[in-house]
C-alpha cells in the first residue's frame, strides 16, 4: 500500500483540524427594540398616552381633559391604563389586546371620549408575540367585530370604516407574518449550530481514529526494530571480548535496525506534514517485503522457516500490509518473550477469498523462561501488540487467536478476508 500524497495528507483531520472552515451562523440585526425591550416598551407606552391626549384635545372631548367631573377621570384612568397596559404586551399579548379593547369599549359606550390609540401596537403585538394561535385568532376577531360595528361597516358601509377594518386587520397579519419569520430564521440558525456541532464531533472522531492508527503502525514499527536491536546488541557485549569480528557484525546489524526504524518512523510521520513539504514518501511494506523481514530476523533468531503458498501477488494492498505488520509484530513477541534460541515457524497461504497467517515457535526457549502474557486494558490474550494485530484483523472483516499451544509453544493464526472468490 502507498502513503498518501501531499494532498491527501493535507486533508488528513490531523493537518486540517484547525482549518475547517465554520459553518456561517446568521445573526440578525438586535436594535433597540431588542436590546433594550423593557426600556421601548415603556417609551412606546407613553408616546401611546400622549397621542391618545393629544387625539382627544382636538375632537369634541376636549373637555375631558379639564377633570371636572367624574366620568371624566374615569375616562382618563381607561387612557391611562389601555395605554401602560403596554408593558406587558411581548409576555401577554391577548391579555393587554382584551383589556385595551374593554376601555375603548367602555370609552365609546359610556363616556365623553374617542378611542385609545394603543389599540395599534397592541394589534401588532397580538400578531407578533402571542404563541397561541387560536386566542391570537379569536382576540383579533373581537376586534374586527367591534370596529365594524362602532364604523356601522355593516350597516352603512364608507370609505373610512373599511380602512379602519382593513388596517386592524393589516397590523395584526404584519405582526403574524414577523413571527413566522422570525420563528424562521431561528430554526436555520439552531440548525446551523447543530451542523457546527455535528461537524466538530466528527472531526474529533476522525481525528481519534487516526491517532489510533498512527499508534498502532508506530508501535509496530518501534517494538520490531527495538527488540531487534537489543538482542543484537545483548549479543554484541557478550562476545566483544572473545571475537571482535563477530561484535563488528552484531553491532552493524543494529545499526541497519535502526536506520531502517527511522526510515519507517520518518515515512509514518510524514503523513502529519503539511502539503507544502515536498518529501518523497516511500510506499508501505507488502507481501514482497516479507523474506527480507525473515531474513532480518534471521540474524537473531537462529531457525525461522517461511512457507508462502498461492498466489500472493494477487493479494490487495490493505490485506497484503496487515498480513506483513501480524508477521512483523509476531516475531517481535517471538524476539522479547523466547529469545535467540527460539524456532520460529511462519507461514502465509493465500486460498480462495480469504489468506491465513500462521506464526509459531515451538517453545524450546519457553521452558526454561516460559512467555505469560498479561492482561492489558481488559484484553484477555495479550498486551497492545496483539490487541493491535486483532484490532487490524477485524478492521478487515477477519479474526486472530493467540495462544499456548500443546508443547509449550505459542501460536499467532489469523484469517483475512480478500475478496479474490474461486476461478
Amino acid at each position: 500500500m502507498k502513503s498518501p500524497s501531499p494532498k491527501t495528507a493535507a486533508s488528513n483531520p490531523l493537518n486540517a483540524g484547525s482549518a475547517l472552515p465554520r459553518l456561517p451562523v446568521w445573526q440578525p440585526f438586535r436594535g433597540p427594540f431588542q436590546r433594550w425591550p423593557h426600556l421601548t416598551d415603556l417609551l412606546i407606552a407613553l408616546l401611546m398616552f400622549w397621542l391618545t391626549l393629544l387625539m382627544w384635545s382636538d375632537d369634541d372631548a376636549h373637555e375631558v381633559l379639564a377633570l371636572q367631573s367624574l366620568w371624566d377621570v374615569v375616562a382618563f384612568q381607561c387612557a391611562f391604563v389601555g395605554c401602560f397596559v403596554l408593558l406587558w404586551r411581548r409576555t401577554h399579548p391577548w391579555q393587554v389586546q382584551t383589556v385595551i379593547l374593554g376601555a375603548t369599549i367602555l370609552l365609546e359606550l359610556g363616556l365623553p371620549a374617542g378611542g385609545i390609540v394603543a389599540m395599534a401596537v397592541s394589534l401588532y403585538s397580538l400578531g407578533r408575540y402571542e404563541t397561541n394561535t387560536r386566542a391570537s385568532f379569536i382576540a383579533v376577531v373581537a376586534t374586527l367585530i367591534f370596529v365594524a360595528l362602532d364604523q356601522s361597516v355593516l350597516v352603512q358601509p364608507t370609505a373610512a370604516g373599511t380602512v379602519t377594518v382593513m388596517l386592524v386587520w393589516a397590523l395584526w397579519y404584519i405582526g403574524r407574518r414577523l413571527r413566522f419569520r422570525g420563528e424562521y430564521l431561528r430554526l436555520l440558525e439552531e440548525r446551523a449550530k447543530y451542523l457546527e456541532r455535528e461537524r466538530n464531533a466528527e472531526s474529533e472522531r476522525a481525528v481519534a481514529a487516526e491517532r489510533t492508527r498512527i499508534a498502532r503502525e508506530m508501535h509496530d514499527v518501534v517494538a520490531h526494530q527495538v527488540s531487534l536491536m537489543t538482542v543484537q546488541a545483548g549479543a554484541a557485549r557478550a562476545i566483544s571480548r572473545n571475537n571482535s569480528e563477530a561484535a563488528s557484525k552484531a553491532m552493524a546489524s543494529v545499526e541497519a535496525a535502526g536506520r531502517q526504524a527511522m526510515t519507517e518512523m520518518r515515512h509514518l510521520l510524514g503523513v502529519l506534514r503539511p502539503a507544502s513539504d515536498e518529501s518523497t514518501l516511500t510506499p508501505q511494506p507488502s507481501l514482497k517485503n516479507l523474506p527480507a523481514l525473515i531474513k532480518q530476523v534471521r540474524q537473531v533468531i537462529a531457525w525461522v522457516d517461511y512457507e508462502p503458498h498461492g498466489a500472493l501477488e494477487n493479494v490487495p494492498t490493505r490485506v497484503a500490509l496487515t498480513t506483513y505488520r501480524i508477521v512483523q509484530e509476531s516475531l517481535t513477541n517471538v524476539i522479547k518473550h523466547v529469545g535467540a534460541a527460539a524456532e520460529v515457524c511462519v507461514s502465509v497461504r493465500a486460498e480462495a477469498g480469504h489468506i491465513a497467517i500462521r506464526v509459531r515457535d515451538e517453545g524450546h526457549a519457553a521452558a526454561e523462561q516460559p512467555m505469560v502474557v498479561q492482561p492489558i486494558d481488559g484484553q484477555p490474550n495479550g498486551g497492545h501488540g496483539i490487541a493491535g494485530m486483532r484490532e487490524r484483523a477485524e478492521l478487515l472483516g477477519g479474526f486472530l487467536r493467540a495462544g499456548v499451544v500443546d508443547g509449550g509453544g505459542f501460536e499467532v493464526y489469523a484469517q483475512l478476508p480478500t475478496g479474490m472468490g474461486r476461478g
